[in-house]
């Protein structure tokens, strides 16, 4: 089962403002990604490619990264997960600027049940409230609260007993990612 899922918001700054909050993921500062209500983006080199992480129970590899333009991430875990998802900041004629997230993968086994039932939902609700963050980096009077669905939040509810379970490397682990045959080094451009 193949998957294809698009999120992105146009943000009222240039890209090298917007660039600016994609180089700044798992940081301790990171201002793009919503870690006080969701679980934390860690990445155990910090932002390069080779470096392990994830955020709950998702784990990925930093495959490509192009700083303040493009990063991409290939996923790791859960099982049945086959792919990547990335970040693109897409400059616009009039000045601003389009953050693009973009996730492509091939469900297997169980993750064909699971992405439908439970992961799609809490990705789409956290992916918008990034968005949402980074409107907000440029448009502090723009601070609308978004209202998860009832879904969502007995979703999360439940989430803790499985992100206990979430084991990353140690910081000081070191390796390189093995290439994934056919794998694109570009970021999508257009979506269909």
């Amino acid at each position: 089962m193949a998957v294809l899922n698009v999120h992105e918001r146009p943000i009222p700054a240039s890209s090298e403002r917007v660039g600016a909050l994609i180089d700044a993921l798992a940081s301790d500062d990171d201002p793009l990604w919503p870690h006080r209500a969701w679980p934390r983006m860690r990445l155990h080199r910090g932002l390069r490619v080779g470096s392990r992480g994830g955020h709950g129970p998702i784990g990925y590899t930093v495959t490509a990264y192009v700083p303040g333009q493009w990063i991409r991430f290939r996923f790791s875990a859960p099982g049945g997960f086959e792919g990547f998802h990335e970040f693109t900041v897409v400059p616009e004629e009039s000045g601003g600027t389009v953050l693009r997230h973009v996730l492509a993968m091939r469900l297997h086994g169980s993750a064909r049940l699971s992405w439908p039932l439970a992961f799609r939902w809490l990705h789409d609700a956290l992916l918008e409230e990034c968005l949402d963050r980074a409107v907000l980096a440029f448009e502090p009077a723009n601070s609308g609260h978004r209202k998860r669905a009832p879904y969502v939040r007995l979703l999360r509810h439940l989430a803790p007993q499985t992100a206990a379970r979430a084991k990353w490397p140690a910081p000081e682990a070191e390796s390189r990612p093995a290439p994934v045959a056919g794998e694109v080094t570009a970021p999508v451009t257009s979506v269909q």
